[in-house]
């Protein structure tokens, strides 16, 4: 059981801010915007991920991943972890902005009628 451990997490992760998706503008309906914030970075850190494997400064216990490696050595879930987390953080931010930016057009809008 404890193989998926690290994959329970990223489904935890993906099902908590889901509902994030229906605040604001949403980023799964944007696929350019998702595409364009996600990938390069992930790309990015698989990079340094696999120069850190094959250099020997990190390595992955084989008691918390599936088993299932790309080549280089770096785990399914790792590369997941790199799409899923930037993911759930572009949700939270687009979430957050659509309630903040919200309630600062209606102070706004409150101000400037009061003159």
């Amino acid at each position: 059981m404890a193989q998926w451990h690290y994959l329970l997490v990223l489904l935890a992760c993906l099902v908590l801010t889901a509902p994030l998706e229906f605040i604001g503008r949403g980023v799964y309906r944007r696929p350019r915007l998702l595409t364009a914030a996600v990938i390069p970075p992930a790309l990015v850190f698989m990079a340094w991920d696999l120069l850190a494997i094959v250099g020997g400064v990190w390595d992955f216990d084989s008691r918390y991943v599936l088993g299932i490696h790309l080549p280089g050595g770096i785990p399914l879930e790792e590369v997941l972890f790199f799409l899923v987390v930037p993911t759930c953080g572009l949700l939270t931010f687009v979430a957050v902005e659509a309630i903040l930016g919200g309630r600062h057009r209606r102070s706004r809008n409150s101000a400037a009628g009061q003159r």
